[in-house]
């Protein structure tokens, strides 16, 4: 298992993992995951809180919704694939992590400027509506009305969740897939996951999404959901994808995975 041994240099823990370009990197996080916030919730607002219409049970507002989230994260990994990656999201850069395909603290440092980013995105939402319309600022919350329970809701995030990371490993990580596709693939699939998710538990997929909103608003009901989920559904997609379409690769071609990659 090459490609998951632990060292000083594979932890991110040398000075080199600490240069300029590391740093470009994170803050390239931290302004897309804030522009998508501000975009995504800010379409929620928007249709429910100024056109005053319900995801839940108007099929137009469900629409934007989607349409507002898919093509903003399309765009935003289109902008960033080749700065940061375009992760965009605490579940995707969970998954690279554990599968070895981006440093510790490297990842460590992603989340980071994640999360501080959907804070400033919720914060500039704030900023822009009106007290009267600004609701909850998007923030996630579920549907016990449609849910069976509060898990099911969790389990719904994990299978939203795998879906888009397995197609972000498949296009965007694979060395052997087909790059190019992979803002316009990651974009349908955010749209794609909204159509279910959004009248049942806001389709997160996304913990920054989900703690952006949250913390600004103060609304914190049932918010475990919105990181377990997503948490657990992309480190398995990562992990499905990493032992059965790469690590299994190298296998066969009796070479180390590190080497398949290339």
């Amino acid at each position: 298992m090459a490609g998951l041994q632990l060292s000083a240099s594979t932890l991110g823990l040398t000075s080199g993992d600490f240069g300029l370009r590391t740093w470009r990197a994170v803050a390239a996080e931290l302004v897309a995951t804030a522009l998508f916030v501000f975009v995504g919730a800010g379409a929620v607002v928007t249709v429910t809180g100024v056109l005053g219409k319900s995801p839940s049970d108007d099929a137009a507002a469900l629409v934007v919704i989607a349409l507002a989230h898919g093509f903003a994260i399309a765009v935003l990994v289109a902008a960033l694939a080749t700065i940061s990656g375009g992760h965009i999201n605490p579940a995707v850069t969970f998954a690279a992590t554990i599968t070895g395909r981006i440093k510790l603290t490297t990842g460590v440092l992603y989340v980071t400027a994640q999360l501080a980013g959907a804070v400033l995105g919720a914060s500039l939402l704030k900023a822009v509506f009106a007290n009267d319309v600004e609701g909850n600022l998007g923030a996630h919350s579920l549907n016990l009305d449609a849910l069976a329970s509060t898990e099911m809701g969790c389990l719904l995030e994990i299978i939203l969740t795998f879906v888009l990371v397995f197609v972000v490993f498949a296009t965007a990580i694979d060395a052997r897939g087909y790059g190019g596709i992979a803002p316009l693939a990651i974009g349908l699939t955010v749209m794609i996951d909204h159509f279910i998710g959004v009248p049942l538990t806001g389709a997160s997929m996304n913990p920054a999404r989900s703690f952006g909103p949250a913390a600004i608003a103060n609304v914190w009901d049932d918010h475990w959901v919105y990181w377990a989920g997503p948490l657990v559904g992309g480190g398995l997609a990562g992990l499905v994808y990493y032992f059965f379409y790469i690590y299994r690769r190298g296998e066969e071609r009796g070479v180390p995975p590190a080497v398949a990659e290339e």
